[in-house]
């Protein structure tokens, strides 16, 4: 019986686990490349103390909060500060919005429930659950996580908020190398699908494409020749937000899921 990845290379973009998913790929039949593109997500302690400082002084009408690591990290460095009791008591006093179970979860322990939240842990959802909310002349702090969510800070300035964004984890690029690898193999034809295990991932290859002018072939390669795979729906999103619309998800969030939905895919394609 032909297997659903025979014939096919697949490229694999993070730097997690990836032997174990060149073996899925080769038990489905197929060949993996390994293009890393996840560069690495540091913490940011020194950049992030005056920010903490200028919170605490300053305090906001609305917090979001994008990550449970985040949340946990800010609460820390805040107490590492001396300020860990005026930050819970803003926090406390703020309307809060969250995104995901895992925000959810870190507020929840320490007593505090968000005022929005969304269940599937996309800033997209976030931004629907938050379309209603008045932000005009408010002061707004965002949580993000290793790079900015430009579409959420995007549309707080729109709506007329004043927007201090803190950034716990910061993220260095990965070196361009893999990344022009993976665009002039995409280009020749000889990968025939890109599995993107986060949203760094996706960013950090249309900014490296966009730089050397070619965001537009790296769009057109994704809609016409090469599948777009995302390990789950935040990563999914992160692919939507760069102009790519064809995009294959597991509905079970997992890498191994991912190939074996990415084989079952190909399988049907070879038979239409």
């Amino acid at each position: 019986m032909r297997k659903g990845l025979a014939g096919k290379t697949i490229a694999i973009c993070g730097t997690r686990k990836t032997e174990e998913m060149r073996t899925l790929v080769e038990k489905q039949g197929g060949k993996a490349v390994i293009r890393s593109l996840q560069g690495t997500v540091f913490l940011a302690k020194e950049e992030l103390k005056p920010d903490i400082e200028t919170f605490v002084k300053q305090g906001a009408d609305w917090v979001i909060l994008t990550t449970g690591i985040g949340t946990d990290t800010l609460i820390e460095s805040a107490e590492e500060l001396q300020l860990g009791e005026a930050f819970m008591e803003l926090l406390s006093n703020a309307h809060i919005a969250s995104r995901g179970y895992k925000t959810y979860a870190a507020l929840k322990k320490r007593g505090i429930l968000p005022d929005v939240f969304d269940e599937d842990g996309t800033v997209r959802d976030l931004i629907s659950k938050l379309e209603q909310t008045e932000f005009r002349g408010k002061r707004v702090m965002v949580q993000l996580h290793g790079e900015n969510a430009p579409a959420l800070i995007q549309f707080l300035q729109d709506k007329g908020a004043d927007v201090l964004p803190l950034l716990p984890y910061q993220h260095t690029p990965p070196k361009p190398e893999a990344a022009e690898t993976l665009l002039h193999e995409m280009a020749q034809g000889t990968v025939h699908a890109v599995c993107f295990t986060t949203a760094v991932q996706v960013h950090a290859f249309f900014k490296l494409a966009s730089e050397w002018g070619k965001k537009e072939e790296l769009q057109r390669l994704f809609q016409q020749q090469v599948l777009a795979v995302a390990v789950g729906k935040v990563t999914a999103e992160a692919l939507k937000e760069e102009g790519v619309d064809r995009i294959l998800a597991p509905s079970l969030e997992r890498m191994g899921a991912m190939i074996m939905e990415l084989s079952q895919y190909m399988k049907k394609q070879s038979t239409l």
